[in-house]
């Protein structure tokens, strides 16, 4: 008898409980409409916030980019990899975010396991935000830190954690998300970073959600002038910037201890150059086009407005994310299924992505929907959930 013998079974069960995962098959670019297993769909389940994943003048960039550059970097970029394309994004995202470094990662993964790991150890103590994206959560518990979680935005008991090892002498990160992926709320930022530093702790933010699409200029929750008081920054390329990848922001001490240190770095061959021209042009749009931005503001009032008049169990959030909650895991499928039929695209969301008993559809806008698109999908949410 062998070890995994139990693993039809195991999947049997997630089957039976409602927690089987399965992909589709998209056959068409990321756009408001994707073709899915031959039928056109509304796509309400994208994290291109801004719609640049298709944008024309990204794509040519990209083009460019890989005759200029070819389409694999062919090593990591302590080897022969970091080519000027990505010395020079890295430059411009530095200045973006007003810090003095920045480092590419392949992914907000990447990212995320790198930093905690290569800042700390088993002498050291981090504490997160109990609803954090699972990379964070995984980067904590595999640094062999001392980890602790505290009650989302719950600064009253994260202040406690901390002051119970204020004596252990190792270093403390503060770890949380800008805007939660899955609830589409906030962080309060004031409130974390006075408790971070009143504790000598480090904070760190991911702001994979907020980058692009919160700020004047789409900068994300942490402006400039959090350069003290939020000393990691990580923001993704892969949604609203509509490319691949991510980075960290911070002082120049910070990129080169995970130049140093941050083995998801070192050890991963670098994005291909043509990402990084393509995500060049696609930050010049960040910032120069507000009306995406704006528009994309309308859209949630709009959802959020009509959500309200049907009744919808929705969560306080003013981001692109707009969850409606369903509870049961038979529940959330049901709907997404009856959405589907009715020509929208919308996930369930299901344990243990969220604690059990909040099952619930996950909708994402974007720029790229129109009035008629947020009219179509209350209609349909109508007809889904009764």
């Amino acid at each position: 008898m062998s070890g995994f013998d139990d693993i039809p079974a195991l999947l049997q069960e997630r089957r039976t409980n409602n927690l089987y995962r399965q992909r589709r098959i998209v056959e068409s670019p990321q756009a408001r409409l994707i073709t899915v297993n031959g039928r056109e769909l509304l796509n309400l389940c994208s994290n291109d916030y801004l719609g640049l994943a298709s944008d024309e003048r990204v794509q040519q960039a990209f083009i460019d980019g890989a005759k200029k550059w070819g389409v694999g970097s062919g090593a990591s970029h302590l080897v022969a990899g970091h080519t000027r394309a990505h010395h020079d994004l890295e430059e411009q995202l530095a200045a973006f975010t007003g810090r003095a470094r920045a480092l590419l990662f392949s992914s907000g993964y990447a990212a995320n396991l790198g930093v905690i790991n290569g800042l700390l150890g088993s002498r050291d103590a981090v504490f997160e935000d109990k609803l954090n994206h699972a990379s964070l959560l995984d980067g904590g518990l595999l640094s062999r830190a001392h980890f602790k979680r505290f009650r989302h935005t719950d600064y009253d008991q994260l202040a406690g954690q901390l002051n119970a090892l204020k004596d252990s002498g190792g270093r403390k990160l503060v770890v949380s998300d800008g805007v939660f992926s899955m609830d589409g709320d906030l962080c309060n930022l004031d409130a974390l970073t006075r408790v971070a530093k009143q504790n000598n702790a480090w904070v760190m933010i991911d702001d994979a959600h907020g980058f692009g699409v919160i700020g004047d200029e789409g900068e994300g929750i942490v402006g400039a002038d959090r350069c003290d008081s939020v000393q990691v920054l990580m923001g993704t390329l892969g949604k609203a910037f509509g490319t691949h990848g991510a980075f960290v922001a911070g002082s120049e001490e910070l990129i080169e201890t995970l130049i140093q240190q941050a083995r998801t770095f070192i050890y991963t061959t670098a994005l291909p150059s043509a990402v990084a021209v393509a995500t060049t042009a696609s930050l010049r749009i960040v910032r120069s086009e507000h009306w995406r931005r704006e528009k994309l503001q309308s859209l949630i009032a709009q959802f959020r407005d009509g959500a309200g008049e049907l009744g919808l169990s929705m969560l306080p959030s003013d981001t692109p994310i707009q969850p409606v909650l369903l509870g049961s895991e038979t529940r959330a499928l049901e709907v997404a299924g009856r959405l589907e039929d009715l020509g929208v695209l919308v996930v369930a969301i299901r344990p243990p992505t969220v604690p059990p008993g909040t099952a619930r559809i996950r909708i994402t806008l974007t720029a790229n929907h129109t009035e008629a698109d947020i009219n179509h999908l209350l209609n349909a949410l109508k007809q889904a959930v009764q």
